[in-house]
């Protein structure tokens, strides 16, 4: 007003009926005309639209910038978990070099061995539910199960862990069947979670309880442990993806930081919750999983007649092809252990060259092999009239449903990712000894 300069400026106005808005307001003053009043000419428009824009572009940018902190935060994590399992194996083969003749030396690394693979094994699977999870990709194969035998399988896969840190286990079951209606698999899997994340967040010579309980028309499967606890303003924050409990890297077994959130997104696609609870730093935790009761079990189907040994007596001519020359060497020595017959090649032309000599009974196609890939080598091999039974088995790193799709478009009947545990191939070609004797 007393320099007469143009203003320009915004504030927050409250309006009669309560409601706050942004207005902004532009304008100048116009000198006096012959003494009469000043005024002011401009325009005052209400811009709480384009405000609420800026904050949420404001909130976008925080949130991105969080992602990507995360983000950066958990590549160095995987980094640092990968390599934890590797030094052991490495060295472990060293020693097995040295020491080709010491069975108590032998026994001890083939076991270390197994406990560092199946940990890689185990970080790769999570991270692979993850990525499905977060696309609805994730099927969920339900059937009847007992609550008891899901918390069984749990433990034998974490026992291995607990059992190196020092921790008591103490498992409380109650004597009463309890079915739900689930993935036995996905359910199984969440029981391990959960145990592996006690172990890997209570020190050494630790004590972790599972206890089941049936709560009305619910089941509630609680792990309680001893460990470093949670503060209480991480609770909420535990379930997210990358987040480690309380951040407390130092004293924790390692983890990528997804197994919880895992844990949460599998129960929620049951229909059910998961929720942890803990007095604070230095208090143990209790993480709960509340799931409903199936509604009525039906009988068990009768057992089919054992054909074990029937299947024993009769070899298959199978037909490994991957481009990783050690896998697929070592594929066909087990596969020769388990008395079949087999032969290995290298890529796509000499996979397809060999089938039409060998007639193999089964091929284990790995996808990504130079010359021609593992899709075109099936579609190839399906316009073989002497191979046309021939069972095709992708044995690959890509287990997508797109990849799938392919691998079924291309011909093959089963989709295995790798690394592949040997039963289930051998439960595969259990399968096919049996489709061809009752044929």
């Amino acid at each position: 007003m007393e320099t007469g300069a143009h203003f320009n400026f915004a504030c927050r106005i409250k309006r009669a009926d309560g409601e706050l808005r942004w207005v902004e307001f532009f304008g100048n003053r116009q000198p006096h005309v012959n003494g009469g009043p000043m005024r002011i000419i401009g325009t005052v428009a209400d811009i709480t639209a384009s405000k609420n824009r800026e904050e949420e572009l404001r909130c976008l940018a925080a949130n991105l910038s969080e992602a990507d902190r995360r983000k950066t935060e958990f590549l160095a994590t995987l980094a640092h978990e990968l390599r934890n399992p590797l030094a052991p194996i490495r060295h472990g083969l060293q020693l097995l070099r040295m020491q080709t003749e010491n069975v108590d030396t032998f026994n001890q690394v083939r076991d270390m061995l197994d406990r560092q693979v199946n940990q890689m094994v185990h970080l790769v699977n999570d991270l692979l539910d993850i990525a499905r999870i977060t696309n609805g990709k994730v099927e969920l194969r339900k059937q009847h199960a007992r609550v008891g035998d899901l918390v069984k399988m749990a433990v034998e896969t974490s026992l291995p862990l607990i059992s190196s840190l020092a921790h008591r286990l103490i498992v409380a079951v109650p004597d009463e069947v309890i079915h739900v209606y689930v993935d036995p698999g996905r359910v199984s899997q969440v029981i391990s979670n959960l145990l592996n994340n006690a172990a890997k967040y209570t020190p050494k010579g630790g004590v972790i309880e599972v206890n089941v309980t049936r709560d009305g028309h619910d089941v509630v499967i609680a792990v309680t442990d001893n460990g470093i606890g949670i503060a209480p303003e991480s609770i909420d924050a535990i379930f997210g993806l990358f987040r480690q409990v309380g951040h407390d890297f130092e004293r924790s077994q390692g983890g990528l930081g997804i197994g919880l959130s895992l844990v949460r997104q599998l129960v929620e696609l049951h229909g059910g919750t998961a929720s942890a609870t803990s007095a604070g730093k230095g208090a143990g935790s209790t993480f709960t999983v509340r799931l409903g009761l199936a509604g009525d079990v039906p009988a068990p189907a009768p057992l089919e007649p054992s054909v074990t040994e029937a299947l024993a007596a009769r070899k298959l001519k199978i037909m490994v092809a991957d481009d990783n020359v050690d896998a697929a060497e070592i594929l066909s020595l087990l596969l020769e252990v388990f008395g079949h017959v087999t032969a290995v090649v290298h890529n796509g032309h000499a996979a397809l060259n060999l089938a039409r000599d060998f007639l193999p009974d089964v091929a284990l196609l790995d996808i990504g092999m130079p010359g021609m890939n593992g899709y075109e080598v099936a579609k190839a091999l399906r316009q073989i009239p002497p191979l046309a039974n021939m069972t095709l088995v992708a044995l690959t790193g890509w287990g997508g449903e797109q990849d799938r799709a392919l691998s079924r478009e291309a011909g093959f009947d089963r989709h295995l990712i790798k690394p592949v545990d040997m039963q289930v191939i051998d439960s595969l070609l259990a399968d096919v000894i049996a489709a061809r004797q009752s044929g």
